[in-house]
C-alpha cells in the first residue's frame, strides 16, 4: 500500500488534509455561490464591444462624468477620513452611553437601501429640511442638485466602510503601546498622532481605499438628493444609467471600466478590510536561535552569576559589578508618597533611590498598582506625591512616570534609536540632542550598535534592553517594571538582571519591580512588598522577607513548605490542612494559644527514611511519594500524608537512589522542632 505523497509546498500538509476533508455538501453549494458572483461579471466582459471600447470611454459624456466621479468621490474621502477617524476611535476606545446605538447610526448606511438614503438626506439637508433653511441662510449653501450634494451623498454612504475598517483595527492594537507613550511624557494628541496613526496605517489605507471606491460607484443617494445634472451631479454611474436607454453597449463598456477599477481596489488590499493589515511587527525571534547577533552586548562584562542565594543580602543595584558609566539620575532625587484606596488599599512610601520588588499571586493587585500610580485604571485610586509634588490630578504624561510593561511594548515602526528617543522628545528636547542621549543610552544597555534596528529584528533580550533604556532615558521620578524578564530564557535573564542591576544604581527616583522571580527580588530591591487580595500583607528587606515570610505564597514561592495553622499549648501548632506540629519556643512565636501562624518549613529541612526513625525528631509522618522533580543538581520530592498537608523535600540524586524513590514508594518524613520557622499572621 502506498503511503501519502507529501508535497514540498510550504503548508501543503495542513491544507492538503483540510482541502481533503471538505465535505460535498458543503463544496458543492459552495462552487455554485462562486459562480453566482462570477457569472454576471463573465456577461460583462462577454457583451463588451471591445473594438469599441476605446471610443465609448473617451466621448465627452464620458469623460465629463469621469472627471465629476473622481472630484466627488475625492472630497467624500476627504470628508470621511476628516469625521470616520475620529469616529472609530471614539467607537473603538471610549466608553459612553448609547454606544451601541451610535455604532448601529454607523453602519446603517450599508444596509439603507440607496434611495431612502437619498430621501433622509433631503428631509434633513433640502431646502425645506431640518437644516437646509438655516445652511442657506447663514452660509449661502445650497445641497440638493449641486456637487456638493453628490458628495455629501457619497459620504454618507461609503464613511462606514471606514470607520468599521478603524475600529476593528483599532480593537486589534495593543493599548500597552498608547499608555507607554503617555508614561514617556507624549500628550494625547501627539500619541495618536506618532503611534496609533502610524500603526493603523494599513488599515486606513485599506478602509480609506475601499470608501473612495465606495464613493466612486454611488448612484441611488446621489440621483435621489443631488440630481442627474450634467457636469453638476451626473457622476459615472448615473451616466451608466442613461447610457443603458440610448446606446446599451457604450454602458456595457463604462460598466466594465467601473468594474475593472472595483477589483483593482480589492485586489491591492487583499483582504486588508477585514483587520489583516493589524499585525504586530514585534516578531522576536527564538532566544539563541536565528537572533540578530549582539556585538555590544554582554561579552565585556563577563559571565553574570545566576543571583544571589535566598539567604543572602540583598545587593544594591551598582554594587560591585561590572563597569561602564552609571545612568544619569532623575530629573530630580524624588521620594514617593502614595494612598492607595479602591481594590488596591494601602499606603506605600518610600525615600528616593528605593528598589521595591512588588510580589504577589495573580489577582494579587501588583499591575493594578502600577497602573493606578499611572493614573490609568478605575479599579484604583492612588493619591501620589512625588518630591513633594501632587501628581494625582494630573494625566499620565505629566506626571514623570515611567513604565515598562512585561512585553516591553516598543513601538514596532520606529527603530531601537527612536524608540528611546521617544521620551525625550515629547519632553521637547530639540531632535539632535534627543537622539545623542538616546544613542548614549543604547551604549550603556550594550544595545548600541542595534540603533538602527527595528524591534522584530531584536532577539527577546535586546528588546527588553531597549524598553529599559526608553525608560530611563525619559529622566522620570518613578520608575515602573512590570515583570520586566518574564518572557527571558534563564541565560538571557541572568545577563539582563546584571544589566539593570547596574544601571539602577545611579537612578534618582524610586523604581517598582513587579516579579515572580524570587531571585530578581533579592537581587534587584533594596525592599519586598508583598500584595495578596489587593493588600500589603508584608513589606520588608528581603533578608527579613525570605526568613520570615509572612504569606504561604511567598514561602511557597522561595521553595519553603508554608503551613497556616493556629498556636496550640507546649509549643505546638494547630494546622489548618489537619494535623499537629511541634515546634521549639523562639522569639517568631506569638504568644497566647489560638493565634493565627504560619509555620515555615525549609525543604532541606525535611528528611526521608524508609522505616521510622528514632532519636530527636519531634515531627514524624508516614507519607507516599508522589513526585520527584529535578531542581539543579538536587531533586525535590513531594511526599503526601494522611496526617499533615503535603510536604516538599530536598535530597540530592545519591540519597535518592539509595532510598530507591519512585512514584508511590511508601517514606517516613522527619522533621526537627528546631527547623520550623513560626511567624504570626
Amino acid at each position: 500500500m502506498r503511503g501519502p505523497v507529501r508535497s514540498g509546498r510550504p503548508g501543503a500538509g495542513a491544507g492538503g488534509a483540510v482541502r481533503r476533508g471538505v465535505p460535498a455538501g458543503l463544496l458543492v453549494p459552495a462552487l455554485v455561490g462562486v459562480a453566482f458572483l462570477l457569472l454576471p461579471l463573465v456577461g460583462v466582459l462577454a457583451r463588451t464591444d471591445w473594438p469599441s471600447l476605446l471610443h465609448h470611454l473617451t466621448t465627452p459624456q464620458v469623460t465629463q462624468a469621469l472627471r465629476l466621479s473622481l472630484v466627488v468621490s475625492g472630497w467624500a474621502l476627504l470628508l470621511s477620513l476628516l469625521m470616520g477617524v475620529p469616529l472609530a476611535w471614539l467607537l473603538a476606545r471610549v466608553p459612553f452611553p448609547g454606544k451601541a446605538l451610535v455604532r448601529s447610526l454607523v453602519l446603517l448606511p450599508m444596509v439603507l437601501p440607496p434611495t431612502v438614503g437619498g430621501v433622509a438626506l433631503l428631509l434633513a439637508f433640502g431646502r425645506r429640511g431640518v437644516l437646509g433653511p438655516w445652511l442657506e441662510s447663514t452660509f449661502g449653501l445650497t445641497l440638493p442638485f449641486h456637487t456638493a450634494g453628490a458628495v455629501v451623498a457619497a459620504a454618507f454612504v461609503a464613511m462606514p466602510f471606514l470607520v468599521i475598517s478603524l475600529e476593528g483595527a483599532l480593537a486589534g492594537l495593543r493599548p500597552s503601546l498608547e499608555e507607554t507613550a503617555a508614561s514617556l511624557g507624549a500628550g494625547p494628541l501627539r500619541v495618536f498622532a506618532t503611534v496609533t496613526l502610524p500603526l493603523l496605517a494599513p488599515a486606513l489605507a485599506a478602509g480609506a481605499a475601499l470608501t473612495w471606491a465606495r464613493a466612486l460607484g454611488e448612484f441611488g443617494a446621489t440621483i435621489t438628493f443631488a440630481g442627474n445634472l450634467p457636469g453638476a451631479t451626473q457622476t459615472l454611474p448615473l451616466q451608466v444609467y442613461l447610457l443603458l436607454q440610448d446606446s446599451p453597449e457604450a454602458a456595457t463598456s463604462v460598466s466594465l471600466l467601473l468594474l475593472v477599477i472595483a477589483m483593482a481596489v480589492l485586489v491591492a488590499l487583499r483582504g486588508r478590510w477585514t483587520g489583516g493589515a493589524v499585525r504586530e511587527a514585534r516578531a522576536t525571534p527564538p532566544e539563541g536561535a536565528a537572533a540578530p547577533a549582539d556585538p555590544a552586548g554582554f561579552a565585556e562584562l563577563g559571565a553574570p552569576e545566576e543571583g544571589p542565594t535566598l539567604e543572602t543580602s540583598p545587593i544594591r543595584p551598582g554594587a560591585g559589578v561590572g563597569a561602564g558609566p552609571a545612568p544619569a539620575p532623575a530629573a530630580e532625587e524624588s521620594d514617593l508618597r502614595a494612598e492607595l484606596t479602591g481594590y488596591t488599599h494601602f499606603p506605600l512610601t518610600a525615600p528616593a533611590g528605593t528598589a521595591i520588588a512588588v510580589v504577589g499571586p495573580n489577582g494579587a493587585g501588583k499591575t493594578t498598582l502600577l497602573r493606578a500610580l499611572l493614573g490609568l485604571t478605575p479599579r484604583a485610586h492612588a493619591e501620589v506625591l512625588l518630591g513633594g509634588r501632587d501628581v494625582t490630578r494630573l494625566p499620565t504624561h505629566r506626571r514623570e512616570v515611567a513604565w515598562v510593561p512585561q512585553d516591553g511594548a516598543l513601538f514596532p515602526h520606529l527603530s531601537a534609536l527612536a524608540n528611546t528617543a521617544y521620551g525625550l522628545r515629547a519632553r521637547g528636547v530639540p531632535r539632535a540632542e534627543a537622539r545623542r542621549q538616546a544613542r548614549e543610552w543604547l551604549v550603556r544597555l550594550g544595545v548600541g550598535e542595534l540603533a538602527g534596528r527595528r524591534p522584530a529584528q531584536l532577539s527577546g533580550g535586546q528588546a527588553q534592553r531597549v524598553a529599559l533604556a526608553r525608560a530611563l532615558a525619559a529622566r522620570p521620578r518613578l520608575l515602573l517594571l512590570d515583570e520586566p524578564l518574564a518572557a527571558l530564557d534563564q541565560t538571557t535573564r541572568a545577563r539582563v538582571r546584571h544589566t539593570l542591576r547596574r544601571h539602577l544604581a545611579g537612578f534618582g527616583g524610586v523604581c517598582l519591580i513587579v516579579t515572580h522571580d524570587p531571585v530578581e527580588a533579592v537581587s534587584l530591591a533594596d525592599r519586598v512588598l508583598v500584595l495578596e487580595g489587593g493588600e500589603a500583607v508584608q513589606d520588608a528587606p528581603p533578608a527579613e522577607v525570605t526568613r520570615h515570610p509572612r504569606s504561604p505564597w511567598v514561602a511557597r514561592m522561595l521553595g519553603g513548605n508554608a503551613w497556616e495553622g493556629t498556636t496550640g499549648p507546649d509549643s505546638t501548632v494547630d494546622l489548618a490542612g489537619g494535623g499537629l506540629l511541634t515546634t521549639a519556643p523562639g522569639e517568631g512565636t506569638p504568644p497566647g494559644p489560638g493565634s493565627p501562624v504560619l509555620a515555615v518549613i525549609a525543604p532541606e529541612a525535611v528528611s526521608l527514611h524508609l522505616a521510622r526513625p528514632e532519636g530527636s525528631p519531634r515531627n514524624v509522618w508516614a507519607g507516599t511519594v508522589r513526585e520527584l522533580t529535578a531542581v539543579g543538581s538536587r531533586l525535590r520530592v513531594l511526599v503526601t500524608s494522611p496526617e499533615v498537608p503535603p510536604l516538599v523535600a530536598e535530597i540530592t540524586p545519591a540519597a535518592a537512589a539509595d532510598l530507591g524513590l519512585t512514584d508511590g514508594t511508601r517514606v517516613w518524613t522527619a522533621v526537627k522542632a528546631t527547623e520550623v520557622t513560626v511567624v504570626g499572621l
